[in-house]
């Protein structure tokens, strides 16, 4: 007997495939992904074809992945802990390093925090107790996930259904929003701070709608956290004065944060608890390991010290630098990531092959990652990319933007 069970609601893997496995092949081919590499020097790289290769598709936004501080966190937090991790779940035991850590995190951020695998491990855990209601009175919110909310967050679209409503709201509509609230007792709205194909979140729109209709907020910040704000607390937290329980708010600590894994801001020690117990990801057998606890702990220190703001203000005049040579949709934006729009996946592929044989290793983006037609180079910048060679990389650039007739 056929199952007749609807099929396809919020995911279609199959179709995906269909559309976009030739691009991936065509990249494959073009020797723009599935590259293994050996690092020369600070976001220097070699690849298996032996060309060297500037890294302007990375996530680490001030440069931290190479400071020689973290790296000595890492291997101090493996000699004090005396093991790699404690093999089970972490909220029966877990390293003493580990709640130093988090309490530690939780100083910096002022909010009570809880560290996990990655930030999508995080949302994993986190989504499915929110649609549940377990952090609003157990009564169920309806589930608005933000059209180009990252797929991190996207994918557990089917698991939230089965508890509450889950809606798909155009791009920062805040008058759909704003209609739902009126409409429904309680509504959950998820996106990202700051967006990985760039742009932001309406922030201040968002706040109306909370104080006005008591919406609930789910934001993951991973692209701004440490990059952007006073001690490097991103775009979102330094919105709130005290973070409240009717916010949630994601990050990774494996980009500008500069070691590894996520973490979450809760408002009090309670959401905290019910995290830690029926989160699933954030509480099976893999906690932080303790090289990742010690390049943290490394790293929190470095927030502490005015060579954070250092950094910070590097990344910013690189980022005016680059929007003073090159128009992009997101100039302006104090965002470290910049599209060129090529239109289909195989010109953004062409164009990031001829990059990476000039020696810049730039992202090809096309669907699903950004929607058919729309596909794009994505080039992220950084705190330690000298300007001689942020001025090499656009004077490329430019010359394949008009050798290949693209309008960005």
């Amino acid at each position: 007997m056929e199952n007749s069970q609807a099929t396809n609601k919020f995911t279609n893997h199959k179709k995906i495939i269909e559309i976009a496995d030739h691009d991936w092949q065509s990249a494959k081919a073009a020797r723009i992904c599935e590259l293994n590499v050996i690092v020369k020097n600070n976001n220097c790289l070699i690849d298996q074809y032996g060309r060297e290769l500037h890294h302007f598709c990375t996530t680490s936004y001030l440069g931290l992945d190479y400071h020689h501080k973290i790296l000595e966190g890492a291997i101090h937090g493996i000699a004090e802990a005396k093991t790699l991790r404690i093999a089970n779940s972490k909220n029966r035991c877990k390293l003493e390093m580990l709640e130093q850590y988090e309490t530690a995190l939780s100083s910096l951020f002022n909010a009570t925090c809880l560290s996990t695998l990655s930030c999508s491990s995080a949302s994993a855990g986190l989504l499915p107790l929110l649609a549940s209601g377990a952090f609003t009175n157990n009564a169920p919110p309806t589930m608005v996930f933000d059209k180009h909310s990252h797929y991190s967050m996207n994918h557990l679209k089917a698991t939230c259904a089965d508890e509450t409503e889950v809606i798909t709201a155009p791009h920062n509509d805040m008058s759909f929003i704003e209609d739902l609230c009126k409409k429904r007792n309680k509504v959950a709205y998820i996106a990202d701070g700051i967006y990985s194909m760039g742009g932001q979140a309406d922030i201040d729109n968002l706040l109306y709608l909370k104080a006005r209709y008591g919406l609930f907020l789910y934001l993951d910040d991973s692209h701004a956290l440490s990059a952007f704000g006073e001690k490097g607390r991103g775009f979102i937290r330094p919105h709130f004065q005290t973070l409240d329980d009717q916010t949630l708010i994601v990050a990774s600590l494996g980009k500008s944060f500069g070691a590894s894994g996520g973490l979450v801001m809760f408002g009090s020690e309670k959401q905290k608890n019910l995290m830690s117990r029926y989160g699933g990801p954030s509480n099976w057998s893999q906690s932080l390991n303790s090289a990742a606890i010690g390049a943290g702990l490394a790293s929190i220190k470095i927030h502490q010290t005015t060579e954070l703001s250092m950094l910070q203000e590097k990344l910013l005049a690189n980022i005016k630098l680059f929007d003073s040579l090159i128009c992009t949709e997101q100039q302006g934006t104090h965002t470290a990531i910049r599209l060129i729009t090529c239109g289909e996946g195989k010109k953004s592929n062409t164009v990031a092959a001829q990059l990476a044989d000039s020696g810049f290793f730039t992202s090809a983006v096309f669907f699903p990652v950004v929607p058919r037609g729309k596909a794009a180079i994505r080039i992220t910048l950084r705190a330690d990319m000298s300007p001689e060679i942020l001025l090499s990389f656009c004077s490329r650039l430019i010359s394949l933007i008009e050798e290949n007739k693209i309008n960005s």
